[in-house]
Formats: structure tokens, sequence, C-alpha cells
């Protein structure tokens, strides 16, 4: 393993409640901050502007061809469409195939996009469940393309559309599929596997028993990802096949999201918040932004 530990963190933007899907779109950096509801967008002066305020709370963000954008609405487990007239509507219900709130997403170039879900109830300290992923069309209709993932989290497409990888918050491993045609995905196959968890049903121990508990991901145009490496307070850039390549370490908080944007595409965005526990970040105002300089630029989608 090399350990090339960044050094200098700039912070980008503070005072906010939990950050998450961190995109670099347009010339800018949008995220969302799940317990204000909002959609944020960093003008040039370095200010966080909400676009638009999600009520069921928003998590993964995207782009169809057109430029409309598309926000997941967690809790109510739908995609939204905001239109060119800024008003927000239903662009799919996926609530008949998630086994938990809805979570992150990708969309890929021609309009589709992939959406996980958690599977159980995380803050209601239910037991863990496998979850699926879910395929939306731009037409708004929706079905399972894949299954048996441990909390499907952050994803990427890759340059030629023909890959996606995901990472699997609670199962130690980093995944990918092909994308088929039709839009469906391939068998899955491992990116990165640091061992294999099982049906462990107890979330502490699979947390304890785990090397990685992958979050948001990018991907780079040397094929390696950085991902959040959430509790463990880092982001980590990781080839396939498991090696670390570079280590970024935040020790004062954890890192739960991350993008590779910036006019080179060489910046590495950071999510951080001291935890997830939505008691916690709903009260306090403690997540913020950071951003490094790394020597890879960005590639695929998002």
């Amino acid at each position: 393993m090399l350990d090339n530990t960044t050094q200098h963190l700039e912070v980008v933007v503070d005072g906010f409640h939990y950050l998450e899907g961190p995109r670099w779109y347009k010339d800018a950096l949008w995220f969302v901050d799940f317990y204000t509801q909002g959609v944020y967008r960093v003008n040039e002066q370095g200010t966080a502007e909400k676009v638009v305020e999600v009520p069921q709370q928003p998590s993964g963000l995207g782009w169809l061809p057109d430029g409309r954008m598309l926000v997941v609405s967690m809790k109510d487990r739908k995609v939204m469409r905001l239109e060119d007239d800024g008003e927000l509507v239903v662009h799919a219900d996926i609530s008949d195939h998630c086994g938990g709130h809805a979570n992150d997403m990708v969309v890929a170039n021609n309009g589709n996009a992939y959406v996980g879900n958690f599977g159980f109830d995380l803050m209601g300290g239910e037991d863990y469940k496998a979850a699926g992923l879910v395929l939306v069309k731009p037409d708004g209709s929706s079905q399972v393309v894949a299954e048996g993932l441990a909390f499907a989290n952050g994803m990427v497409i890759s340059p030629d559309n023909k890959t996606l990888i995901v990472n699997e918050l609670f199962g130690n491993r980093i995944s990918q599929f092909a994308i088929l045609d039709d839009g469906t995905l391939g068998d899955r196959r491992d990116f990165a596997n640091y061992g294999e968890l099982g049906d462990e049903p107890d979330l502490m121990t699979r947390i304890g028993s785990a090397k990685i508990l992958p979050d948001g991901l990018a991907l780079d145009s040397e094929g390696a990802v950085w991902i959040a490496n959430t509790l463990n307070q880092q982001a980590l850039r990781i080839a396939e096949g498991g090696e670390v390549l570079e280590t970024v370490n935040t020790p004062s908080e954890g890192v739960f999201a991350v993008a590779l944007g910036g006019k080179d595409g060489k910046t590495l965005f950071m999510c951080a918040a001291p935890d997830w526990d939505e008691g916690s970040r709903k009260a306090e105002t403690k997540a913020r932004m950071l951003a490094t300089q790394v020597n890879v630029d960005h590639a695929g989608t998002p």
C-alpha cells in the first residue's frame, strides 16, 4: 500500500448540516444538504446558493441530456425533475423497488438513471438487509437491475458508458457491472474486495469487520476511483483490484461523499461531517465541503 497523504485541505463552504451528492457540472460545484432539504450551487464568489428545496430530503444529483436536473427525494423514494420554469415535479416513483430510503444516483449520458437504496431502516436501528439498484429510464419508467448489494451508495459510469461502478457501504467492497444495450446490468463482479461479510444482520459487527466503509465515488482518467471512507476519516484512491494508491486524511471528521472537478478536473471535493447520525446532524451545523488538489483528472459520469 502506498500512503501518499495529502496535507493541504481547503474549506470551500461550511455551516451546513450534512452534505452529499457533490457534482461538478457546467463549471460549478453542486451538492445537497440533507437537513436544510436544499440543492446548492457554489457561485463564482464562493457562496453556496440554494437552487431548489426537496421536502422529503435530497440525495443523489444528475442531469438529463437536455440539462434538466434530477435529484433523489429520499424519504418518499422518488426521483424528482427540475423543469426549466423552476417547478420540481416527480420524474419517477420508485417506492415499490426500495427496501429503505432511496439514496445515491448516477445519470448516464443517455438519461438513464441508476438509483440505490438503503434496504433497511438505518436510522431506526433495524438489522441490515441487502438492497438493489433501480434503473429509471428518461420516460420515468423503472425496474430493478441488480440485487444483493450491501447498501448501494456512490456510483460512477465509465467514459465509454459500458461499466457502472458502485460502492457497497456495508459490504467491504466496490462492485462493477457491465451496462447492457437496453440499460440493464450484467452480473456483479469485484472492482475491489476486502473480505466478504456475508448476510451478517448486526450492523456494528459488519462495520467492525470491514476495512473500508465506502460512500461517495469518483473515477479518474487512469481508471482508479476515489472513495469517501466515511467513519474512517479519510478519502482513498483505489486501483481496480484493491490496491490503495493515495490517502487523504481528515482526522477531525468523516468524509461521506467525494467528487473530482475544478477547471482541470484535479480538485477532489469532500463532504465532511462528524458522523452520519440523523439526530446529531439535524441539530448541528458542523458539515462542510473540503477540497484538495490531486494529480490525475476526472473521467466518466458524474
